[in-house]
């Protein structure tokens, strides 16, 4: 990894996926000028997918939620660089794609500093030609092999330690090669032990059950005990 800073802006990014960054790489114009964005997605914000050297990149702005972010839309306060929001989620991705867990790449992550606060962006790798489970299960089943790989994917990323405080299924994807995808690691965090795990399963668990009533999703509690016992046979071996 690579460092530019300087007394109010921290940049890191990946050499062999990005030759050379600059504040004016995370901004719309940029791309836009370029004639470099491929498309977007909107979330709390919007999420702009641009065009590098042999890859496509998803930039995304860090924007709080809640009523809380209605009133500081997107500055957080200032702890020290390695405590802001986009280095954190920066290393975590590295870190988790090291061990060998399906997540996008990091590319190049930046927090500038505004007196006592900053702001953030972080530029990761593009997931082309998936949808979130929440999409698929709406028109279809997914077969008894998926939910397996589901499984063994949360179990790699508990294995290394890490706690995805937001497992849910919009966070989970899966390519058009089958392929899981685990997304969204902002806030979340490495962590000993093990009695958190079992949280993060059981608030994946509510997340199917919520949009299982909400949008009337095509799941079963059968799909449930297979993602289970794929990821408990994963975990002790």
């Amino acid at each position: 990894m690579k460092q530019s800073n300087n007394t109010n802006i921290h940049i890191t990014y990946d050499p062999t996926l990005i030759t050379e960054v600059s504040l004016a790489h995370f901004t719309h114009k940029y791309w836009e000028d370029k004639r470099a964005i491929v498309g977007s997605a909107k979330g709390r914000g919007v999420t702009w997918f641009v065009q590098l050297d042999g890859l496509q990149g998803a930039l995304r702005h860090y924007q709080r939620g809640g009523l809380f972010g209605r009133l500081i839309k997107d500055h957080y306060f200032f702890w020290g660089w390695s405590k802001t929001r986009s280095l954190q989620e920066f290393s975590l991705l590295h870190f988790l794609f090291q061990k060998g867990v399906n997540v996008p790449r990091p590319i190049a992550a930046i927090a500038i500093k505004k007196r006592l606060s900053y702001q953030a962006d972080l530029i990761t790798e593009k997931i082309n030609n998936a949808q979130d489970l929440v999409s698929i299960l709406e028109g279809t089943t997914l077969d008894a092999h998926i939910y397996k790989k589901i499984g063994e994917e949360i179990a790699k990323m508990h294995q290394a330690q890490v706690n995805h405080s937001d497992l849910n299924i919009h966070n989970i994807l899966i390519d058009n090669n089958q392929k899981v995808w685990i997304i969204d690691f902002d806030k979340c965090h490495k962590q000993q032990g093990d009695a958190w795990k079992s949280d993060n399963l059981k608030r994946l668990k509510r997340s199917f059950l919520k949009e299982q009533k909400k949008r009337n999703i095509l799941w079963s509690e059968i799909d449930w005990r297979q993602l289970k016992e794929s990821y408990l046979c994963t975990s002790i071996t």
